[in-house]
């Protein structure tokens, strides 16, 4: 019994410490597994952006061109920058003895990082990077404040800072307005983020589009057979549901006569 408590106290144990891991509110991201142009886009622009020191070393870049319609030529054309060959692994192109020696630490795999995660943790995180000067990589996080990455999508996003400004009072999910007038009651709230204008290649609509994609190929990444299981479980499903109908007719016909 002892051990049984001790097996559940450990399986619990990482939901509670992602749990605690962030007190920000996050923003809702629905993604769609079958949009072939948006993993594209995502696969594009992990490549691009955060292969230089992560990997999704479970995955190969076969496998991923064929899942997502690229031709292999391409694959290696456009999203190999290793000299991997397109059976390989998709590696990060950093070695783990420099990672451990700029970062302190060799950056995670992402293979799993949407599953272990969550796909609005990962959405919100990469949209939540703000300029902070007293850090050592100049950057910091809202969702995973002091975090030890860079923000490699500035360019992109823009230089996102944080300050003060007026945004509406909410109270207990409820936004607050002038019992007399019906103006919104709004008060300074300096923790909002705020991008420079002109600052980034993307438009705040644009980035945010980037961002979905990025975190739908990382949805794919970490189960890249999900929607042939949603597909044999449909079928499963409705084998089931004809085989019970013959089964409760055969099961009448043999108990007709016992009352």
């Amino acid at each position: 019994m002892k051990k049984l408590i001790a097996v559940l106290i450990l399986a619990v144990m990482p939901v509670l410490s992602f749990a605690a891991d962030h007190g920000f509110e996050l923003d809702k991201v629905d993604i769609d597994l079958a949009d072939k142009a948006a993993l594209q886009d995502g696969a594009r622009t992990f490549v691009n952006y955060c292969m230089g020191c992560h990997g999704a070393k479970f995955q190969r870049y076969e496998r991923v061109a064929d899942d997502l319609g690229v031709p292999h030529e391409l694959m290696l054309e456009k999203m190999v920058f290793t000299g991997a060959k397109i059976g390989d692994h998709m590696n990060s192109a950093m070695r783990p003895d420099d990672a451990k020696a700029w970062f302190g630490a060799a950056p995670p795999d992402l293979t799993l990082v949407a599953r272990v995660r969550g796909n609005d943790w990962l959405y919100t995180y990469l949209r939540t990077f703000y300029e902070d000067t007293s850090r050592p990589l100049g950057s910091n996080n809202k969702v995973f404040p002091n975090v030890g990455m860079p923000n490699v999508l500035v360019g992109l996003q823009g230089n996102q800072v944080i300050g003060c400004k007026q945004v509406q009072s909410v109270v207990d999910g409820k936004r607050q307005f002038d019992p007399l007038t019906g103006s919104p009651l709004t008060h300074e709230a300096c923790d909002q983020l705020t991008i420079e204008p002109n600052s980034g290649t993307l438009t705040p609509e644009q980035f945010d589009e980037k961002i979905k994609n990025l975190v739908t190929f990382l949805a794919y990444s970490a189960n890249p057979v999900k929607l042939e299981s949603q597909r044999i479980g449909t079928y499963v499903l409705l084998y089931l549901a004809f085989f019970f109908v013959f089964a409760y007719l055969l099961k009448r016909e043999y108990w007709k006569d016992v009352h």
